[in-house]
């Protein structure tokens, strides 16, 4: 099996593209299944909560395809293809990303917009239990962030 260092850079988008595709459908089902639970009441949801769950949904999605739509564009020009992938690589950008938290962080900030999402439509004490411990590792990570990036 390949590893992802092994693979040239036309081929990582390709598979960025897939996954792209497979997390629009796996919000699509997501969205399917609330409404077959029953969440998202409006008579139980305060207006953070409802708010919240809009744009992330949505603005969710519009992202996903926004990043498709950069992809794609960047498998059709070459100039694109190159410049992106020096600022992937750029070993500033790399330590940065590293020491602000990395893909762990990542993961985890991704695993918290999810259950704050699931929250916000089913209960509002867990809802803002979970947004109030998203908040605080964002903050951590942008603090970290800044600074480590002004050295």
């Amino acid at each position: 099996m390949r590893s992802c260092k092994d693979m040239d850079y036309e081929t990582k988008i390709k598979w960025r593209i897939r996954i792209l595709y497979l997390l629009l459908i796996a919000m699509l089902a997501y969205m399917v299944a609330i409404v077959e639970l029953g969440g998202g009441d409006s008579r139980i949801m305060t207006d953070l909560a409802s708010q919240f769950s809009r744009i992330v949904l949505f603005g969710g999605m519009i992202y996903v395809v926004s990043r498709i739509v950069h992809n794609k564009k960047l498998l059709g020009n070459r100039l694109l293809r190159k410049e992106q992938m020096l600022e992937e690589t750029d070993e500033r950008n790399r330590y940065l990303h590293d020491k602000s938290g990395g893909i762990v962080l990542d993961i985890l900030l991704a695993c918290l917009l999810f259950i704050t999402l699931t929250a916000s439509l089913f209960d509002m004490t867990a809802f803002y239990v979970s947004f109030t411990i998203l908040i605080i590792a964002l903050l951590l990570k942008a603090g970290a962030y800044l600074c480590y990036s002004r050295f």
